[in-house]
């Protein structure tokens, strides 16, 4: 099945449904199942019993059947979840010239679940991010994302999956040049989307979402170096990545900007369950994602319950780099219970 979406061909991922094929889809209903949103794909196949789904990119429209307004916004129900991770690092390993960056790198992070990435200055963190997107090759091993091994593919092969991938580099990263509205709508017009009618209405809809909808005439360097990081992330998430990378997301704010950054990571990992990879220093940042969630309703962080009360959040993990290596990989708990010297230095 292929829609014209009027940004190009749409086909669904039929990977994501090993075991069948999809019927003639006459409905947006027919696509995700009737209900509140939990369907099945539709299968020929007798076998092929009904499982928990998943969500990936959706276009703007699905032929005629346009994505109904109370869904996740910019999402499509389609397919059957699978244990596959969201990343997925073997055995990576890179040196540039004769300096070893990153040895024997592994680890794993399922979809929607957070990842905060920790080590001293030079361990190599941003260069993961670097690799996770496809930006570097390394000189060995694997990285897998949604199942896919991106070593060895082409630079045109990456595109499509870098569309399912958002990074927000140190400093935002913004374009000097043009104003909020055209940083945001970049990607967009990348697309080769025509209407600037469907712009305007997207990219104000990333503004409200991280509450800069105010400043959309402004040029950046108008702007505060929170409310720089703020468009940032709303020309990132313009796209509605399923990943989301972030590089030092809060370095160089003062600790009241630095919250906003927290409250929005939180708030698109709990309304959109965007699977992050965070990068920071500050350990601080760190133990907010962890221990604190977003609340729709309050519109701001509220404390995380505990498992025996209800909370189905998978547990945010953390990762330490040292000399290259993965120093240490477990929760919060383990982080900070630990009796090991050098992460009782880290931790001071």
């Amino acid at each position: 099945m292929k829609q014209d979406t009027g940004h190009g061909k749409w086909e669904p991922p039929l990977s994501l449904f090993p075991d069948c094929q999809l019927r003639d889809v006459t409905s947006f209903e027919d696509l995700i199942g009737a209900g509140s949103g939990i369907g099945e794909p539709k299968c020929d196949a007798e076998y092929c019993s009904p499982k928990p789904v998943s969500r990936v990119p959706c276009p703007v429209s699905l032929g005629t059947f346009s994505v109904p307004p109370t869904s996740n916004p910019g999402f499509c129900i389609i397919g059957p979840m699978t244990s596959v991770p969201a990343i997925e690092l073997h055995d990576v390993s890179l040196s540039f010239d004769s300096k070893c960056v990153l040895t024997s790198v592994s680890f794993a992070l399922g979809a929607g679940e957070t990842l905060i990435l920790l080590g001293v200055t030079g361990s190599g963190k941003s260069v993961l991010l670097k690799l996770i997107l496809g930006l570097l090759k390394p000189d060995g091993g694997q990285i897998l994302i949604e199942g896919q091994d991106i070593v060895p593919l082409p630079e045109a092969s990456l595109q499509p999956l870098r569309l399912r991938m958002g990074i927000v580099f140190q400093e935002g990263a913004l374009f000097d040049s043009l104003s909020v509205f055209d940083n945001v709508a970049y990607r967009l017009r990348e697309d080769h989307w025509n209407d600037e009618a469907k712009i305007e209405a997207r990219v104000r809809e990333v503004l409200r979402f991280v509450e800069m909808e105010q400043a959309i005439e402004k040029m950046p360097s108008e702007l505060s170096g929170g409310m720089r990081r703020r468009v940032a992330i709303a020309r990132t998430i313009i796209s509605n990545p399923s990943i989301m990378l972030y590089d030092s997301p809060t370095g160089g704010l003062d600790p009241v900007t630095s919250q906003t950054i927290n409250v929005l990571i939180a708030k698109l990992r709990d309304l959109q369950h965007v699977t992050s990879v965070v990068v920071t220093q500050r350990l601080q940042d760190a133990y907010v994602l962890a221990n604190y969630s977003y609340s729709a309703e309050k519109q701001g962080l509220i404390p995380l319950l505990p498992a025996s009360e209800g909370n189905t959040r998978p547990p945010t993990r953390f990762v330490v780099l040292r000399d290259g290596g993965v120093y240490f990989n477990g929760s919060e708990q383990e982080l900070t219970g630990s009796t090991d010297s050098y992460l009782r230095r880290f931790l001071a």
